[in-house]
């Protein structure tokens, strides 16, 4: 059975990607899965050769045979999308719901395949990767999240790989629900700011109605001291493990500078070090969690 272990975070700018990045160079037997997929950017630290592309058609749209059509304007009038104006289809605004297509007394309405965005299956120096992006202005981001995570366990299994590390998207939206849903652990990347621990504690919370096991890393801790205590008391109060504590370092900066992970670029230092044991308490955490599920079986 493949693991799916996630690193999200409340909000942007924890250093979510950064770390996923660190973890993935770290572990062994791992596909790498980007699933910020409105703005992904693992592949800035990673550089994956991509080896194949796959359009993600996940909606339709209206198409107009101007031939057929007399302008009888019942489709714009059906439209409650405000989609259609002198019988041309605005393509950002059709929601492919084929009421036009219903009511043209013409049949000169189509709907048709819409691409959404790609999705990629890639090799990196870390190992085999799933990603995806939408096409600007897309919606649908919760399924191209799905077919990421579809792909990456794919990959994983016709490899006899163990772990899918997913890089999620920011926040608490339909793209991280579609991230979460079933996976075994997500990993909170959360800063010692009030913003930070606002956020940390709703992903939290998502997390619990979704049976997720949750880990925590305060990123930048030495910031603010008082507030680092206070996310490592709310954790403990709510049943998520604190992984450990990262110190703000100039470091991390200058190996994403270089486009490198940290354990490439600087691999004695001390965050590597860290991050290496916060990797060695992942895998046995989910190697617990495989014992207690296969005894719950039998």
């Amino acid at each position: 059975m493949v693991n799916e272990v996630a690193v999200i975070s409340g909000k942007g700018g924890t250093g979510k990607t950064t770390i996923c990045a660190a973890l993935g160079m770290i572990a062994d037997e791992i596909v790498m899965a980007d699933c910020d997929v409105d703005a992904p950017d693992l592949h800035i630290l990673l550089s994956p050769t991509i080896k194949s592309t796959t359009a993600f058609v996940a909606s339709k749209m209206a198409v107009i045979d101007e031939d057929l059509c007399t302008s009888c304007g019942l489709c714009e009038e059906a439209c409650r999308f405000d989609a259609i104006t002198d019988s041309k289809v605005d393509s950002i605004a059709c929601e492919g719901c084929g009421v036009c297509e219903f009511v043209c007394p013409e049949h000169a309405i189509q709907m048709t395949d819409h691409q959404s965005g790609n999705l990629y299956e890639s090799d990196t120096r870390v190992g085999r990767m799933a990603h995806a992006k939408l096409l600007p202005g897309e919606g649908n981001s919760g399924r191209l999240v799905t077919e990421v995570r579809k792909l990456a366990t794919r990959i994983a299994t016709e490899n006899g790989l163990s772990t899918v590390l997913i890089d999620g998207s920011p926040g608490i939206g339909c793209p991280v629900i579609a991230t979460v849903t079933g996976i075994k652990l997500g990993i909170i990347v959360t800063e010692p700011t009030m913003s930070g621990i606002h956020d940390m504690q709703r992903v939290l919370e998502l997390l619990k109605r979704f049976r997720v096991k949750a880990m925590v890393i305060i990123n930048k801790f030495d910031l603010n001291l008082e507030n680092t205590e206070a996310i490592e008391r709310y954790c403990t109060e709510n049943d998520a493990e604190v992984l450990g504590r990262i110190k703000f370092d100039s470091i991390m900066t200058q190996s994403m500078v270089a486009a490198q992970t940290l354990p490439e670029f600087a691999p004695d230092h001390e965050i590597s070090q860290l991050l290496q044991a916060f990797w060695c308490r992942v895998t046995e955490s989910l190697s617990s969690y495989d014992t207690e599920e296969h005894h719950t079986v039998h």
